[in-house]
């Protein structure tokens, strides 16, 4: 199998060819291609991957790399895309200009993940039709944040052929299982109720044995502290609320002390990566052997300050966290299933994985549009992704998931045809905005921060 990387000279990319080089995926790919619009970027990257070594052995992929995309998708069977338009200092923006207002400034959260979709958008778009152009037949797994709104964009061009992933689902449940004390083999869902979007879902029933075992990890403060969601909320507000958040959703049930502890950080989370990679890249590209150690320091550091203003001083995230492993488990266990109907992740041939992902979702969940994208289990065969049914969620949950899905079609539209009161009216119903006026703001500020905005509304239909 032929992978291209869009965005191939992503800080990640190195997880997904140790994964592809040693244990269970070894073999799966014999040519990846890396893909990016910085050749600086690229050099870097490759040589961290040529100073890697597979742990095991096992057959590592040969590796090629292109500025031209049209070269890269020329006989591609399946491509990944982990896009950032604008870089870091676009990241750090869209923390910024919303953090000026007084309000949440976060990646993929209210209004920085709007001005995110913003930018991503258009890109991922032309992605797209030139993989109907040179790899009609190829599938597109999708990391480009915000993942759920980018999927969105993309249905229409690719149908069923691509499949939105993000890792914080699946690993909440892996957690949520272990700290129940009935771990779940990887690949397999059964028994699990999870309904929601991307960075907003809830875990709401896990059975094991026929028998539900949230309701009991939910009144166990000591198992709740266990885990990092667990110790992200109240244990008397998860009980009552009868369900475990995804972890961004504490930016929505803590938004006031989240603004506060971000504000009282000397930088931002964009700010520190900013400051982290730009010396990051050029060292990478000049390490020769010892490349691989250098990254993987780097990411190291980066894994700890995830999510930190969700944290007690001193407090540490969980060891296998910081180990890496969740993209790109999830990538490849999609691509197997994709392939030849099995992973090695728990599934038998003909019964392909079961995955937490972003797709349409065709009844799944009660109370939203058909043709909604929604992050929900789903069984992964050769045909694509199928979301598993799920219960109605409960109204104050329903409400927000109706909202925020409002939210997100209005800046689908406003990106893919250049509507500019479609982008105000999506920063004015964000929960976390809920004001015409600062709309206006966040858009003016954005537009400043990234002059191409007003090229995309100059080119509107």
């Amino acid at each position: 199998m032929r992978l291209m990387i869009a965005g191939g000279g992503g800080f990640r990319v190195p997880l997904v060819y140790r994964a592809l080089s040693s244990g269970q995926f070894a073999g799966l790919v014999r040519e990846l291609v890396l893909f990016d619009v910085d050749p600086l970027r690229l050099a870097a990257i490759s040589a961290v991957l040529s100073s890697m070594r597979p742990s095991d052995g096992g057959p590592a992929p040969a590796v090629s790399t292109t500025t031209s995309l049209a070269e890269g998708l020329r006989g591609t069977d399946m491509v990944f895309a982990a896009i950032r338009p604008g870089g870091t200092p676009g990241r750090t923006a869209d923390e910024r200009v919303a953090l000026d207002l007084g309000l949440l400034g976060q990646e993929t959260t209210g209004a920085g993940g709007i001005s995110y979709a913003l930018r991503s958008i258009p890109g991922m778009l032309e992605l797209a039709r030139e993989m109907q152009r040179h790899c009609p037949e190829a599938w597109l797994v999708n990391f480009t944040n915000p993942a759920g709104m980018v999927t969105e964009a993309l249905v229409p061009v690719l149908g069923n052929r691509v499949i939105g992933i993000c890792d914080s689902a699946g690993a909440l449940v892996q957690r949520a299982a272990r700290a129940a004390g009935a771990p779940l083999p990887e690949g397999r869902l059964d028994g699990v109720g999870y309904y929601g979007l991307n960075h907003l879902g809830w875990l709401y029933r896990l059975e094991s044995d026929g028998k539900d075992l949230l309701p009991g990890l939910l009144a166990d403060a000591q198992a709740l502290s266990g885990f990092e969601e667990g110790r992200l909320f109240p244990q008397p507000f998860l009980q009552s609320l009868g369900c475990l958040p995804n972890e961004y959703l504490y930016y929505y049930y803590e938004t006031e002390h989240a603004v506060g502890a971000i504000r009282a950080m000397r930088q931002t989370r964009g700010e520190s990566i900013h400051e982290q990679q730009s010396g990051l890249y050029p060292a990478l590209a000049a390490a020769g052997p010892r490349a691989y150690e250098l990254w993987d320091a780097a990411r190291r550091s980066r894994e700890e300050g995830y999510l930190a203003e969700a944290r007690t001083a001193g407090e540490q995230r969980d060891e296998d966290d910081l180990a890496g492993g969740g993209y790109e488990r999830v990538a490849l266990g999609v691509m197997r299933a994709l392939a030849d109907g099995a992973t090695d992740l728990g599934s038998s041939p003909g019964t392909g994985a079961q995955l937490i992902l972003n797709t349409p979702n065709a009844g799944a969940v009660p109370g939203l549009p058909a043709d909604a994208v929604v992050e929900v289990p789903c069984v992964v065969t050769p045909d694509g992704a199928v979301p598993l049914p799920q219960d109605r969620p409960a109204g104050a949950q329903l409400a927000l998931m109706q909202r925020v899905k409002e939210v997100e079609r209005l800046t689908v539209a406003a990106a893919a045809h250049g509507r500019r009161d479609d982008a105000v009216r999506a920063f004015a119903l964000h929960p976390l905005i809920d004001s015409e006026e600062l709309a206006v703001e966040l858009l003016a500020g954005y537009e400043a921060a990234f002059p191409a905005l007003k090229r995309l509304w100059r080119g509107g239909d």
